[in-house]
């Protein structure tokens, strides 16, 4: 895992909602920024994306800015591609924009190992989260609150030390690229 403190990497990618180049220097906040590594096909994300969504639009009302990235290799899982992203993005109302890291340079600059992972920057761009979106999984029957990142937000909203008690991210495995 990406030690806390660690610096957010910097990148430019395209986005696949508005076909742009993004950069962090420009999508970054100074109430805080957070990047997550999400993809199409993961029964995991795909649990987590309404609640995600909302959870998203909650916290850009305060100032927080939502960053989506997704490395999978789309020769061998097609449905990750730019094209579906988009058409993801549009049908669960991200508010957000959906990066594509052809690559796979940021996310192994993150040290990002699945999707969801989850990783909240504070206003100087160190790093004071990683870990789950909350407790619950496919199938476990516990609500989907974003609860564990929510606590980190508040607590960085309220100039709050985020506690660095954090549960890795569960969820499928980025699928690299074989050389």
């Amino acid at each position: 895992m990406l030690p806390l403190g660690t610096k957010a990497p910097d990148f430019e990618l395209p986005d696949s909602v508005s076909g742009t180049t993004k950069s962090l220097q420009e999508l970054a906040s100074p109430q805080g920024t957070v990047i997550m590594f999400i993809c199409n096909h993961c029964p995991f994300v795909k649990h987590v994306n309404t609640g995600l969504a909302q959870l998203a639009a909650d916290y850009q009302a305060k100032g927080i800015t939502f960053v989506a990235i997704s490395a999978n290799d789309v020769d061998n899982y097609p449905a990750d591609g730019p094209q579906y992203m988009k058409e993801l993005a549009i049908t669960e109302g991200f508010t957000f924009p959906y990066l594509y890291d052809e690559t796979q340079e940021v996310a192994r600059a993150y040290h990002a190992a699945c999707t969801p992972d989850f990783y909240l920057f504070d206003a100087e761009l160190s790093l004071v989260y990683r870990g789950q979106f909350d407790g619950s999984r496919p199938g476990n029957d516990i609500p989907v609150t974003g609860k564990d990142l929510r606590q980190a937000l508040d607590q960085i909203l309220k100039g709050q030390s985020v506690t660095e008690d954090q549960i890795p991210s569960i969820g499928c495995n980025i699928k690299w690229k074989v050389a």
